[in-house]
């Protein structure tokens, strides 16, 4: 199993083509929808309603994102889904109904956010969720997570399912909630074979690192996350088979 080649063409939207300044909140209807449409590739985020659903949405909390309060998990798929996004007139997708909207048209790039709130085991109820939208889809979809057992799960769960490790320097000074240890470890990518990883998306700034440029060489995928602009695009793709993108409009390649 390997990372589709559709996913090294195309740059990926992060979040989605989204433009708050335009009424498109990041995961939304919307800004999927204007990603398919300019052609680049979809990269969303999911995380677990009370009864057990994928929702399309970044924060485990609503606070940032709605008009309301409180973590995403404490609330139903439908009650989810009824609020509306601040700054315009979007509420918070499915992931099914944003697998029926990109329908294989584009690559959908899918990271399933840590439950756990330390990168550990936690329950597996939204990575079910997942593999059950995804049975049956047919167009190039690939999951990914900070947290390797979220993959190693997944393997388990969506074995046809391309996986990768989102990855970066873990600074512990921008992870206070894990031990030094814990980012020690996962800033060494040594989980990659054990949980069946065929793909990382790494920080842009830190695809210098070694132990990159060795799954490079050993013809792993490497994506990195975020770029901003050209000028960081054009260092970026130095290491990276490709890029994910917000703030700005990359070239999508003619043949795509």
């Amino acid at each position: 199993m390997v990372l589709p080649p559709e996913f090294l063409e195309a740059p990926v939207a992060h979040r989605a083509l989204h433009d708050a300044g335009q009424g498109v909140p990041e995961n939304s209807r919307a800004a999927v929808g204007r990603a398919v449409r300019a052609g680049y590739g979809v990269e969303i985020d999911v995380q677990l309603s009370a009864d057990g659903q994928a929702m399309v949405f970044h924060d485990g909390t609503l606070d940032r994102l709605t008009h309301t309060t409180g973590p995403v998990a404490s609330r139903t798929a439908r009650e989810l889904s009824d609020l509306t996004l601040t700054g315009s007139e979007e509420h918070i997708p499915t992931l099914s109904e944003i697998l029926r909207l990109v329908d294989g048209k584009v690559p959908l790039l899918i990271e399933i956010k840590d439950q756990s709130g330390g990168l550990g085991e936690g329950e597996d109820r939204l990575e079910r969720a997942v593999a059950a939208d995804l049975d049956g889809y047919t167009g190039p979809a690939a999951v990914m997570s900070f947290n390797p057992h979220v993959i190693a799960r997944m393997k388990a769960l969506a074995p046809d399912v391309p996986r990768g490790l989102v990855t970066s320097a873990f600074m512990p000074s921008r992870w206070p909630h894990l031990t030094a240890e814990q980012c020690r470890h996962l800033r060494s990518i040594s989980d990659f074979g054990r949980v069946g990883a065929v793909f990382i998306s790494h920080h842009w700034t830190d695809l210098g690192s070694p132990r990159v440029a060795e799954l490079k060489e050993n013809g792993t995928p490497v994506l990195c996350w975020t770029v901003t602009s050209p000028q960081v695009e054009a260092e970026a793709r130095r290491m990276a088979d490709n890029i994910t993108f917000e703030g700005y409009l990359p070239t999508v390649p003619a043949f795509h």
